[in-house]
């Protein structure tokens, strides 16, 4: 017997409707490429990505189509979100931070007939252009007073011409829920970047719930300012998260240096936050050297890579501001964990709290995970063992867009995230590794994540990695890699040092080496490959 309930649709465009009706006059604030700030409401963003939708319409994209967009956090782009997904065409967002060859792959593989473009980008594009034949057009996101006078690129035109010529009088179709919406690549780190194909029902799914308070957390009274990028897993949601609940949305553009995100926190009144951990160092630092602090910021989600416990305790006891550590991946949409405490545990103090909180957190509502051994056999959530994370759920990818091979699924359909991590005993997940960085020693396996949390926690040392290379002893020990504060000098025996008495013995690093700067990948990770190609010949006793 079926329910006899309504069989509404999923749909994104649904989220904008909501939106507009109930929170019509809810602000959305940018700070835009051009260097102005833009504010409007949920009403006018709903009758502008109507007119966005007429543009496209006009221009040939249909169901289905990819349309590119290589944008900051703005208003425009936000349209974007809602004009391109709301036809049944697919959102695009491409990565500026990759290689150019990396661009031009996953533009031409994406098979994108449009593409919209920040004017920060427009020296980058006219460079892609010649590679990228089957883009027809290419959309200036600013008014026709910014189009270049010359340009190579096919059909160019302003974003601000292609509304103008439209009608907001447009009612959105109806197309069934599993209909792709936005398309995300991986960054490729050891291989092509790989699509990722979201559908109408995941994304909508997913914004409900990371809406909960064990989510992300989101409310109409909230003021939201998601800092990672929109071209980086769907700014982990929030730009759908944001108008679901009725928050007001504040997107700091270009401007992701810490005096700039700091000015927006403040004029805004912007009470939650979202990004990666080196966004937070440099704003730290930015805090103490002017003896700063927040007005209105009362919490922040933390994710993309290991969030350091010094980083944690030094925003609450400093700032007053909570961290929350999340888990997830551009196959996860991206969404995981979160690490929200239990009631049980509502009597500890913050230092107390503070182990269970640098974990990735507990799975929310539509996602499990399980660890496994190498023979696939899952391991107990003891908080001891760690082995593969394996993951599955509504928002979880299932096979990889246009790949043609499988995507990286077990034989019952679970996905294998490549990470090592641990369950304890409350669900709570921590990360030890990701699985080709786990370091082999002696039989014994050692958690890079670990040693580079402790080393950051030193007070002159600014960013750390660890990475194995080889031991003639003990077939791989583990390296420490260092980037030195300004103005600040510290020996490789006192770091070595500071590690006594931390972690088990055989964990403690044989070696320190200092550098000017760590490689990272275009989403902020640390990139141990290059670490790996760098240190090559190597060796420690």
């Amino acid at each position: 017997m079926l329910g006899l309930m309504m069989a509404d649709q999923l749909r994104v465009a649904s989220v904008l409707e909501h939106v507009a009706k109930w929170h019509g006059d809810t602000e959305i604030v940018s700070r835009l490429p051009e260097g102005s700030i833009h504010r409007y409401t949920y009403a006018a963003a709903r009758q502008r990505s109507k007119q966005l939708a007429q543009a496209l319409l006009k221009a040939g994209i249909q169901n289905g189509d990819r349309v590119g967009t290589l944008a900051w956090n703005t208003h425009r782009h936000f349209e974007l979100y809602f004009g391109v997904a709301g036809i049944g065409a697919v959102c695009h967002t491409i990565n500026p931070r990759l290689f150019p060859e990396q661009l031009v792959y996953i533009i031409n593989h994406a098979q994108d007939r449009l593409l919209f473009f920040d004017l920060t980008f427009l020296p980058l594009v006219e460079k892609l252009a010649p590679l990228c034949p089957k883009v027809e057009k290419w959309v200036l996101m600013a008014g026709s007073q910014h189009l270049p006078a010359t340009s190579g690129l096919p059909g160019l035109c302003s974003y601000e011409d292609l509304l103008a010529a439209e009608s907001a009088d447009y009612e959105w179709p109806m197309f069934d829920e599993n209909t792709a919406c936005s398309l995300c690549y991986t960054s490729g780190t050891t291989d092509q970047p790989k699509g990722v194909l979201y559908s109408h029902r995941s994304t909508v799914l997913h914004a409900l719930s990371i809406s909960l308070p064990d989510g992300l957390g989101c409310s109409a009274r909230d003021v939201v300012m998601p800092v990672v990028p929109m071209f980086h897993v769907n700014a982990w949601g929030l730009p759908y998260a944001a108008p679901l609940n009725g928050a007001k949305l504040v997107l700091p553009g270009a401007g992701m240096d810490a005096a700039s995100l700091y000015e927006l926190f403040e004029t805004e009144g912007v009470t939650f936050s979202a990004g990666v951990p080196t966004i937070w160092l440099g704003l730290l630092q930015f805090m103490r050297e002017g003896q700063r602090r927040f007005t209105t910021l009362q919490r922040t989600i933390v994710g993309g890579s290991s969030c350091p416990p010094a980083l944690m305790a030094a925003f609450e006891n400093e700032l007053g501001v909570t961290i929350t550590h999340a888990w997830g991946m551009t196959e996860t949409s991206p969404l995981g964990t979160s690490g929200h405490l239990k009631a049980k545990h509502r009597n500890l103090t913050p230092a107390e709290s503070l182990p269970i909180r640098v974990k990735q957190g507990r799975a929310i509502f539509g996602v499990d995970m399980k660890i496994v051994g190498d023979d696939g056999r899952e391991l107990s959530q003891d908080g001891v063992a760690f082995g593969d994370l394996l993951v599955r759920g509504p928002w979880v990818v299932r096979d990889y867009f246009g790949s043609g091979t499988p995507g990286e699924l077990t034989a019952d359909g679970w996905f294998r995230t490549g990470d090592v991590a641990t369950i304890d005993p409350d669900g709570y997940m921590q990360i030890t590794d990701r699985s080709k960085d786990v370091i082999k020693s002696g039989g014994e396996w050692i958690s890079s994540i670990d040693l580079e949390n402790l080393a950051v926690a030193h007070p002159a040392v600014a960013e750390a990695a660890v990475i194995g290379v080889p031991s003639a002893k003990w077939a791989e020990r583990p390296l420490l890699v260092v980037v030195r504060r300004p103005g600040m000098d510290v020996a490789a025996q006192e770091l070595l040092d500071f590690f006594r008495g931390k972690v088990a013995k055989f964990w403690e690093p044989d070696a320190v080496e200092f550098v000017e700067q760590l490689p990272h990948t275009a989403t902020g990770k640390l990139l141990k490959t290059q670490l790996r190609k760098d240190f090559a010949g190597y060796e420690l006793p």
